[in-house]
């Protein structure tokens, strides 16, 4: 069966949202739409615009460099028959050699069915909305009420060194670059550092957006 998918970006390598050199895949659409979110672009939904077949070919020679995938958005758990196709494709590909992480806004209770089909085929689970007013002490998540799930043995081996508080390792960006020269940052940031990255920005006469600014002004 020919699964769709609907994207909102893809990049390679990323380094701030798990271990090693990773694919960060980002799908597109989103209901929970959390307060804060750095990635409202995500959350308007559009047409699958490629099937799951057609964007391992496009990453074909990535995934052969990477050391994991993490798969974000927008919702993947919104597009669940795409997520599971993606998943099942890298592990019959490369078995227990490159790990996968996604990102929900979901609780775990809201994931169980979900995560009986994934058996195995996921290494590490993030879960939890976004909540603005909430902590940040830990790597890898935006608020502290979100919960890592380390779900096989690859899991444990690869995302041990995250179960520990957030350190100043933790406040890097990958930035990266879109072909029309937009400029996107991979990472978690910390409370205030868009704000701090907009004043430095604005004292040398450059503007700063943001995709929530865009969202908010839209």
């Amino acid at each position: 069966m020919t699964v769709h998918v609907s994207l909102s970006r893809v990049f390679f390598p990323v380094t701030t949202l798990g271990p090693g050199r990773r694919i960060g895949i980002w799908f597109q659409g989103c209901s929970i739409r959390c307060a804060g979110c750095i990635s409202a672009d995500t959350w308007s939904r559009k047409p699958a615009d490629m099937t799951v077949e057609e964007l391992l070919e496009r990453l074909d020679t990535q995934l052969e460099q990477a050391d994991g995938v993490t798969i974000s958005g927008g919702e993947p758990f919104e597009q669940f028959p795409a997520l599971l196709d993606l998943a099942r494709s890298i592990r019959r590909r490369f078995q227990h050699r490159r790990d996968i992480l996604v990102y929900s806004g979901f609780n775990m209770a809201d994931l169980q069915s979900q995560l009986f089909a994934l058996d195995g085929l996921i290494d590490a689970l993030i879960t939890g909305p976004y909540v603005e007013e909430a902590g940040q002490t830990r790597p890898l998540m935006g608020s502290d009420n979100q919960q890592l799930h380390v779900l096989t043995d690859l899991g444990r081996a690869r995302f041990a060194e995250y179960m520990r508080p957030r350190n100043t390792m933790d406040d890097r960006f990958d930035l990266l670059m879109d072909d029309d020269g937009t400029a996107w940052m991979a990472g978690i940031p910390g409370r205030g550092d868009f704000e701090k990255l907009r004043s430095v920005l604005h004292d040398r006469g450059i503007p700063f957006q943001t995709t929530e600014d865009r969202h908010l002004r839209s």
